[in-house]
């Protein structure tokens, strides 16, 4: 499927615990991608960015991006965006940070059970390994994560 093109402004929105920006997908466009559709892939500036179509209260869907992706592509509140979007192809699919690979090239019992877990919840843990601004807190979390993970413990619980 070739991707729908089109045009939207960068918003505030979000749920209310995580004000962010947002991008409203307009209604034909969700209606191209079809009702079912949760994962898309979608460019801007030239950056593909694998993303959730969220819901809006109002029954529509948007976009969420926050302030490290829009300062990394180049884009603010208030701007006109040019977004080309398709379905993604592999829903499922989860980047993993470096320190989170080496952490499970020693511990594969851990890798396992990470790939155990639902996309949404492989997603997760990866975006707390990643989103620490210094490389030892990645470090230390990463084996944090494989360790609770390896012993049969769930990754965000104290159980």
């Amino acid at each position: 499927m070739p991707p729908i093109v089109f045009r939207a402004t960068l918003e505030p929105g979000g749920p209310s615990f995580m004000p962010t920006q947002v991008v409203v997908v307009p209604a034909a466009v969700l209606a191209a991608l079809g009702k079912g559709t949760k994962r898309v892939v979608c460019t801007i500036h030239g950056q593909p960015l694998r993303l959730g179509l969220l819901p809006l209260e109002s029954g529509g869907r948007y976009l969420m991006l926050n302030k490290d992706v829009c300062r990394a592509i180049g884009i603010q509140l208030g701007q006109e965006l040019h977004l080309g979007i398709t379905i993604d192809p592999n829903p499922d699919h989860v980047d993993l940070p470096s320190k989170l690979v080496e952490a499970f090239a020693a511990w594969p019992e851990a890798e396992t059970a990470f790939n155990a877990y639902s996309g949404a919840h492989r997603r997760a843990m990866a975006r707390l390994v990643n989103e620490a601004k210094q490389r030892e807190t990645r470090a230390r979390r990463a084996v944090q994560l494989v360790e609770r993970l390896g012993r049969g413990l769930h990754p965000f619980r104290g159980n």
